[in-house]
Protein backbone atom coordinates (compact mmCIF):
# COMPACT_ATOMS: atom_id res chain seq x y z
CA UNK A 1 0.00 0.00 0.00
CA UNK A 2 2.47 2.36 0.81
CA UNK A 3 6.02 2.66 -1.01
CA UNK A 4 9.64 4.70 -0.59
CA UNK A 5 8.96 8.55 -0.66
CA UNK A 6 5.37 8.65 -0.38
CA UNK A 7 3.71 11.19 0.97
CA UNK A 8 0.53 10.05 2.98
CA UNK A 9 -2.55 11.87 4.13
CA UNK A 10 -4.25 10.35 6.96
CA UNK A 11 -8.27 11.36 7.41
CA UNK A 12 -9.32 11.36 10.92
CA UNK A 13 -12.42 11.83 12.13
CA UNK A 14 -12.33 11.38 15.84
CA UNK A 15 -13.94 7.89 15.85
CA UNK A 16 -11.96 4.95 17.05
CA UNK A 17 -10.79 3.60 13.36
CA UNK A 18 -9.07 6.53 12.33
CA UNK A 19 -7.24 7.18 15.22
CA UNK A 20 -5.81 3.68 15.72
CA UNK A 21 -5.14 3.84 11.59
CA UNK A 22 -2.71 6.64 12.57
CA UNK A 23 -1.45 4.97 15.00
CA UNK A 24 -0.69 2.05 13.17
CA UNK A 25 0.84 4.09 10.52
CA UNK A 26 2.96 5.91 12.93
CA UNK A 27 4.14 2.81 14.46
CA UNK A 28 4.78 1.21 10.59
CA UNK A 29 7.04 4.24 10.01
CA UNK A 30 9.58 3.83 12.73
CA UNK A 31 10.51 0.62 11.48
CA UNK A 32 9.05 0.52 8.05
CA UNK A 33 12.40 -0.04 5.68
CA UNK A 34 11.61 2.40 3.31
CA UNK A 35 10.75 6.17 3.98
CA UNK A 36 7.04 7.67 3.71
CA UNK A 37 5.41 11.07 5.45
CA UNK A 38 2.60 11.45 7.41
CA UNK A 39 0.00 14.33 7.62
CA UNK A 40 -3.13 13.41 9.32
CA UNK A 41 -6.01 15.92 7.92
CA UNK A 42 -9.25 16.39 9.38
CA UNK A 43 -12.04 18.02 8.18
CA UNK A 44 -14.39 20.15 10.18
CA UNK A 45 -18.00 19.75 9.13
CA UNK A 46 -19.68 22.03 11.58
CA UNK A 47 -21.68 20.14 13.20
CA UNK A 48 -23.40 22.07 16.31
CA UNK A 49 -21.26 21.31 19.13
CA UNK A 50 -18.57 19.75 17.69
CA UNK A 51 -15.31 20.08 19.78
CA UNK A 52 -12.84 21.74 17.66
CA UNK A 53 -10.15 21.85 19.95
CA UNK A 54 -9.89 18.01 20.73
CA UNK A 55 -7.86 16.74 17.49
CA UNK A 56 -5.92 19.57 17.11
CA UNK A 57 -4.36 19.18 20.85
CA UNK A 58 -4.22 15.22 20.23
CA UNK A 59 -2.22 15.76 16.73
CA UNK A 60 0.48 18.13 18.82
CA UNK A 61 0.79 16.01 21.08
CA UNK A 62 2.37 13.73 18.72
CA UNK A 63 4.39 16.19 17.20
CA UNK A 64 3.31 15.46 13.33
CA UNK A 65 2.41 17.92 10.69
CA UNK A 66 -1.43 18.16 10.37
CA UNK A 67 -4.35 20.28 8.57
CA UNK A 68 -7.74 20.99 9.24
CA UNK A 69 -10.42 21.80 6.94
CA UNK A 70 -13.42 23.69 7.90
CA UNK A 71 -16.31 23.77 5.42
CA UNK A 72 -19.76 24.04 6.48
CA UNK A 73 -21.47 20.49 4.86
CA UNK A 74 -23.42 20.13 7.97
CA UNK A 75 -26.01 23.03 7.36
CA UNK A 76 -26.08 21.84 3.33
CA UNK A 77 -27.00 18.47 4.18
CA UNK A 78 -29.45 19.76 6.67
CA UNK A 79 -31.06 22.45 4.12
CA UNK A 80 -30.88 19.59 0.97
CA UNK A 81 -32.04 16.39 2.77
CA UNK A 82 -35.63 16.35 4.08
CA UNK A 83 -36.36 15.73 7.97
CA UNK A 84 -36.09 11.61 8.33
CA UNK A 85 -33.97 10.96 4.85
CA UNK A 86 -30.57 9.02 5.22
CA UNK A 87 -27.74 11.90 4.97
CA UNK A 88 -25.10 9.55 4.45
CA UNK A 89 -24.86 9.42 0.32
CA UNK A 90 -24.80 13.34 0.19
CA UNK A 91 -22.41 13.93 3.14
CA UNK A 92 -20.02 11.45 1.74
CA UNK A 93 -19.50 12.57 -1.47
CA UNK A 94 -18.71 15.73 -0.42
CA UNK A 95 -16.51 14.81 1.86
CA UNK A 96 -15.02 12.56 -0.55
CA UNK A 97 -15.03 15.76 -2.80
CA UNK A 98 -12.76 17.95 -0.48
CA UNK A 99 -10.05 15.76 0.63
CA UNK A 100 -9.56 14.62 -3.02
CA UNK A 101 -8.89 18.68 -3.50
CA UNK A 102 -7.37 18.69 -0.23
CA UNK A 103 -5.01 15.92 -0.95
CA UNK A 104 -4.01 17.61 -4.38
CA UNK A 105 -3.25 20.76 -2.95
CA UNK A 106 -0.95 19.28 -0.18
CA UNK A 107 0.83 17.08 -2.79
CA UNK A 108 0.25 13.71 -1.27
CA UNK A 109 0.73 10.63 -3.16
CA UNK A 110 -1.77 7.95 -0.55
CA UNK A 111 -5.20 9.12 0.96
CA UNK A 112 -5.95 6.67 3.61
CA UNK A 113 -9.08 6.00 5.05
CA UNK A 114 -10.04 3.98 8.32
CA UNK A 115 -12.48 1.33 6.87
CA UNK A 116 -12.31 -1.65 8.31
CA UNK A 117 -13.49 -5.61 7.42
CA UNK A 118 -17.33 -5.07 8.79
CA UNK A 119 -17.17 -1.68 6.50
CA UNK A 120 -15.89 -3.59 3.54
CA UNK A 121 -18.70 -6.20 4.13
CA UNK A 122 -21.72 -3.89 4.58
CA UNK A 123 -20.90 -1.65 1.88
CA UNK A 124 -20.73 -5.42 -0.33
CA UNK A 125 -24.00 -6.18 1.03
CA UNK A 126 -25.47 -2.68 0.54
CA UNK A 127 -24.74 -2.69 -3.07
CA UNK A 128 -25.87 -5.98 -3.72
CA UNK A 129 -29.36 -5.09 -1.99
CA UNK A 130 -30.07 -2.08 -2.98
CA UNK A 131 -27.81 -0.87 -5.88
CA UNK A 132 -27.75 -4.75 -7.77
CA UNK A 133 -24.28 -4.90 -8.40
CA UNK A 134 -21.03 -6.82 -6.41
CA UNK A 135 -18.87 -3.65 -5.32
CA UNK A 136 -17.38 -3.90 -2.15
CA UNK A 137 -13.97 -1.23 -1.29
CA UNK A 138 -10.99 -2.67 -1.74
CA UNK A 139 -8.04 -1.90 0.09
CA UNK A 140 -6.29 -0.24 -2.49
CA UNK A 141 -7.93 2.00 -5.44
CA UNK A 142 -7.63 4.29 -7.89
CA UNK A 143 -9.88 7.10 -7.95
CA UNK A 144 -11.98 7.27 -11.32
CA UNK A 145 -10.22 10.70 -12.77
CA UNK A 146 -7.12 8.79 -11.82
CA UNK A 147 -5.58 11.52 -9.50
CA UNK A 148 -5.57 9.53 -6.55
CA UNK A 149 -4.81 6.33 -4.66
CA UNK A 150 -6.79 5.31 -2.22
CA UNK A 151 -5.81 2.95 0.51
CA UNK A 152 -7.46 1.28 3.39
CA UNK A 153 -4.31 0.24 5.92
CA UNK A 154 -7.53 -1.17 8.04
CA UNK A 155 -9.07 -3.20 5.51
CA UNK A 156 -8.10 -7.08 6.97
CA UNK A 157 -8.57 -5.62 10.45
CA UNK A 158 -12.24 -6.58 13.11
CA UNK A 159 -13.67 -3.70 14.65
CA UNK A 160 -13.82 -5.87 17.48
CA UNK A 161 -10.33 -5.89 17.57
CA UNK A 162 -10.13 -2.25 16.32
CA UNK A 163 -12.71 -1.11 19.12
CA UNK A 164 -10.39 -3.18 21.84
CA UNK A 165 -7.41 -1.02 20.29
CA UNK A 166 -8.84 1.87 20.94
CA UNK A 167 -9.89 1.53 24.37
CA UNK A 168 -6.35 -0.01 25.65
CA UNK A 169 -5.25 3.72 24.06
CA UNK A 170 -7.76 6.03 25.81
CA UNK A 171 -7.94 7.83 22.33
CA UNK A 172 -10.01 11.27 22.55
CA UNK A 173 -13.03 9.82 20.93
CA UNK A 174 -15.55 11.96 19.03
CA UNK A 175 -18.68 10.81 18.20
CA UNK A 176 -20.39 11.34 14.75
CA UNK A 177 -24.37 13.67 15.56
CA UNK A 178 -24.83 13.78 12.00
CA UNK A 179 -25.09 10.62 9.97
CA UNK A 180 -23.82 8.25 12.44
CA UNK A 181 -26.42 8.82 14.64
CA UNK A 182 -29.71 8.30 12.30
CA UNK A 183 -32.35 5.70 12.74
CA UNK A 184 -32.84 3.29 10.96
CA UNK A 185 -30.52 3.35 8.26
CA UNK A 186 -29.63 0.78 5.28
CA UNK A 187 -26.04 0.14 6.89
CA UNK A 188 -27.80 -0.40 10.43
CA UNK A 189 -30.15 -2.84 8.71
CA UNK A 190 -27.30 -4.99 7.18
CA UNK A 191 -25.10 -4.74 10.40
CA UNK A 192 -27.83 -6.58 12.21
CA UNK A 193 -28.31 -8.93 9.30
CA UNK A 194 -24.70 -9.63 9.35
CA UNK A 195 -24.78 -9.82 13.50
CA UNK A 196 -27.62 -12.41 13.21
CA UNK A 197 -25.69 -14.47 10.70
CA UNK A 198 -22.75 -14.17 13.44
CA UNK A 199 -24.40 -14.89 16.18
CA UNK A 200 -26.06 -18.14 14.79
CA UNK A 201 -23.06 -19.24 12.85
CA UNK A 202 -19.96 -18.32 14.66
CA UNK A 203 -17.17 -17.04 12.03
CA UNK A 204 -19.80 -16.02 9.15
CA UNK A 205 -17.90 -12.67 8.94
CA UNK A 206 -14.96 -14.06 8.10
CA UNK A 207 -16.06 -16.28 5.47
CA UNK A 208 -18.09 -13.80 4.02
CA UNK A 209 -14.77 -11.52 3.74
CA UNK A 210 -12.92 -14.15 2.40
CA UNK A 211 -15.16 -15.29 -0.43
CA UNK A 212 -14.10 -11.41 -1.63
CA UNK A 213 -10.84 -12.60 -2.06
CA UNK A 214 -11.91 -15.60 -3.82
CA UNK A 215 -14.25 -14.46 -6.72
CA UNK A 216 -14.43 -16.78 -10.11
CA UNK A 217 -16.16 -14.24 -12.93
CA UNK A 218 -16.92 -17.45 -15.46
CA UNK A 219 -19.36 -18.80 -12.42
CA UNK A 220 -21.15 -15.30 -12.27
CA UNK A 221 -23.36 -13.29 -14.72
CA UNK A 222 -21.17 -10.70 -15.82
CA UNK A 223 -20.30 -10.81 -19.91
CA UNK A 224 -18.20 -7.98 -19.49
CA UNK A 225 -16.08 -10.14 -17.60
CA UNK A 226 -16.41 -13.23 -19.19
CA UNK A 227 -17.09 -14.23 -22.64
CA UNK A 228 -19.75 -17.05 -22.62
CA UNK A 229 -20.82 -16.32 -25.99
CA UNK A 230 -17.24 -17.10 -26.84
CA UNK A 231 -16.94 -20.62 -25.04
CA UNK A 232 -16.21 -23.94 -26.80
CA UNK A 233 -15.42 -27.85 -25.68
CA UNK A 234 -11.75 -28.09 -25.38
CA UNK A 235 -11.43 -31.41 -27.80
CA UNK A 236 -14.37 -31.33 -30.11
CA UNK A 237 -12.70 -33.60 -32.84
CA UNK A 238 -12.82 -36.66 -29.83
CA UNK A 239 -16.66 -36.87 -31.13
CA UNK A 240 -15.19 -38.11 -34.59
Amino acid sequence: MIDEGDKVMVCLSGGKDSYTMLDMLLSLRSHAPIHFDIIAVNLDQKHPGFPEDILPEYLKSLNIPFHIIERDTYSIVKRVIPEGKTMCGLCSRMRRGILYKTAKTLGVTKIALGHHREDILETFFLNMFHGGRLKAMPPKLKSDNGEHIVIRPLAYCKERDIAAHAEIKAFPIIPCDLCGSQDGLQRQQVKAILDGWEASSPGRRQVLFKSLTNARPSHLLDEKLFDFSGLVRSNPAEDK
